[in-house]
Order: structure tokens, then sequence, then C-alpha cells
């Protein structure tokens, strides 16, 4: 009788860690512009508000709890801002209501959490300068190397005033009632963009190189971001490229330097958007090398809804694995939930997993299969 009273104690305690476990993980899903542009652009004020209520309907009874929406595509705002003009991606002409603010107090009355996700640098995704209208800020610096254009135009890193900017806006957002900040993985376009800034700092400095002078001008960004929305108590983090090389070699993001300083953020999402055979990079392997720079920061993964189905065309030997399986992002988030310091996941992104038009013919068994392991 001991041995039966004990063998029931024991399965409760297993259930209620469990269930404290699901409670604490952030299981969470991206909009981009995309959605917007999909369910709310141009549409009169009640049909997009219908359209974001079903939005949040649909991540609610899949059982996630964080939406992550992207409020600053470039240089632009779906919010009532005083710097940046009304997001192209919602409106050809004037907003006639707050966006962000209407997701948030539906997020929230549905027990749904909102961070909102910028991107700092971007100024457009096309390279055409007559895109850019008065009332933008980078309007002033067109003809000037404060903006950098290859393949879209940027603003450049190196110039205070961009910081500055970013900072004002990002003040901006603090002030709505956000469960946290987000910076994707757009940082430095290429090596090009401050090298005029590089050669005038090095008169006045130390010798340093290009890439050094780059993960400089980044970090002084983000640590001043960071500093504000501790001050609003807000958490801040950053989604940086999967791949830890990449980020060094190409997009100048120092995720080792934030990894172990308490200077610039609360949390990280590696973009972790490999399956088990890619033969470039494999989901198990980037797992590991991200846990093993990872000591005691929140660490979520972004995981690629959007491969479902779809040829993975740099996976060499693998490109076929998310057409051949369905259930990778089932193991994926069973095989992260084991790691150190391991807060959720969060899904690239909506459309994938609610818009009957992207299905391919595995997506539901995919998504069936998910939903197994986020009940």
């Amino acid at each position: 009788m001991k041995k039966l009273l004990l063998i029931i104690l024991l399965l409760i305690i297993i259930l209620n860690i469990n269930n404290n476990v699901k409670q604490e993980e952030t299981r969470g899903i991206f909009i981009s512009y995309i959605e917007l542009s999909e369910y709310i652009k141009d549409l009169n004020e009640k049909e997009s508000k219908i359209n974001i209520r079903k939005m949040i309907k649909n991540i609610k009874d899949y059982s996630l709890n964080t939406i992550v929406l992207q409020v600053r595509v470039s240089s632009d705002a779906i919010y009532n801002s005083k710097i940046f003009p009304d997001s192209e991606y919602v409106t050809s002409s004037k907003m006639s209501y707050d966006v962000l603010d209407y997701f948030i107090k539906e997020s929230h009355k549905n027990n749904i959490k909102l961070y909102a996700w910028i991107n700092p640098y971007r100024v457009k995704t096309t390279s055409d300068i007559n895109l850019i209208k008065e009332d933008n800020p980078a309007y002033k610096y067109i003809g000037t190397d404060t903006l950098y254009i290859n393949k879209g135009i940027y603003y450049n890193p190196a110039k205070k005033e961009v910081t500055d900017l970013i900072v004002a806006g990002v003040k901006e957002v603090l002030e709505y009632d956000i469960d946290g900040l987000l910076f994707d993985d757009y940082f430095y376009p290429d090596d090009s963009v401050d090298r005029n800034d590089y050669e005038e700092y090095l008169k006045n400095h130390k010798r340093i190189s290009l890439q050094e002078y780059h993960f400089n001008n980044v970090n002084n960004m983000v640590k001043k971001v960071y500093k504000e929305c501790k001050a609003k108590n807000i958490k801040f983090g950053i989604s940086p490229d999967g791949n830890i090389t990449n980020n060094y070699e190409k997009n100048y993001a120092d995720v080792k330097e934030w990894l172990n300083s308490e200077e610039y953020l609360d949390f990280i999402i590696p973009q972790i958007y490999y399956g088990f055979n890619n033969e470039a990079k494999s989901y198990t392997t980037a797992l590991n090398e991200w846990q093993s720079i990872n000591k005691n920061k929140d660490m979520l993964i972004a995981l690629a809804l959007y491969k479902v189905g779809q040829e993975d065309m740099f996976a060499r030997g693998g490109n076929r694995e998310w057409i051949d399986n369905n259930n990778i992002l089932m193991r994926e988030v069973i095989l992260a939930r084991n790691i150190n310091n391991y807060k959720g996941f969060i899904l690239f992104r909506y459309d994938n997993l609610f818009n009957k038009n992207n299905y391919t013919n595995n997506s539901l068994e995919e998504i069936k299969n998910l939903k197994k392991v986020i009940k």
C-alpha cells in the first residue's frame, strides 16, 4: 500500500512539473509585414479589425501564447508615430486607427503576450530613392553618406544621428503596453556602408580593424536601446542569424558579447532555420553551438515553419528533408526543451500556419504533429 501511494505521489509531482514547464514556455509566432499587407492594408477599420481578431483567435486556438509583431519594417510605423510615416504595408494613405495599440489590447484580452519587432537600419527594401517621401526621417539624408544604397536603402550604422533616431523610435514604442521589444538579424548590409567613417575614425583613435569598428557601432546602438528598455522595465532581445559564423562575418552582430554581458539584452532568439539532415548546418549542431556560448540569458528558438513541404536549397544532400518528413518541427521543439536556459520557441511565420493557400502536401500533418507537443 505504501509503495502504491509513493508511486501515485511521484506521478503527481511529475505531472505538476510538466504543467509548470508548459505554462512557462513561450510558444510564439511572427506576424510580419507580409501578413500586415494581406490582412490589414487598405481595408476599412472595421474589416481590418475583424481580421486582427481572427488572427489572434487562430493563434490562441493553436495553444500559442505570444505574438511577435513587426511594427517597423523600414523607417516606418504601424502605430501613431511622431517620427516615422505610416507603414506602406498597412495603408496607402493615412491610418484610421493605431494598429499596434489594437493588436496589444486584443492580444491581452486573450492572455496572449505581444512583442514589438523592429528592423532598425533598413529604410527601403528597394533601391529607388524616389520612394522616400518628405515625411520620412530618411528624406533629409538623401544625397549624403548617412544613407547607403545597395539592393535596398539603409541607414549608416556609423552615424550618431542614426543611432539617435533608432533610440528615439524605440522610446515611442516603449510607451505602449508591450511585453517585450525585439530586433531582427539585419544590421550591417555589407562592408562598404561606412568605409569613409572608418577612415576618419582612424585619424583620431587607436587602430582597430574594420570588423571591430562595425561591432562597436552596432554594440553602441544596442546598448543604448537596452538602457531605454530597462528604464521602462520591458524585456529586450535580438533574433540573430542561426549560424553564429554569419553573425560575425556578414551581419556584425556580436552575439557572444551580448550573451556574456549585462549591458545588451535580456533574451536571444537565434533563427535556427535548419533541418536535422542539413549538411551545411544541421539543427542539432546549431542548437548545441548556441547552448555552448550562452551561459545565463533566456533563449528561445526561432523555427522554420516556412520551410515545411519545401525544398531546402541550401541544405545540400538534405534538400528534401522538409518534403519527405512531417514531424521536423515537433522533434525540434522536443530537443530544444533539453537545453540550458530554454524559454520557448517562435514560429516563422503566421501565414505558413493558418493560410490554407500556403499549405503543401504534408503541411497539415506537420502542423498536427507540432500541436501534439504544445497542447
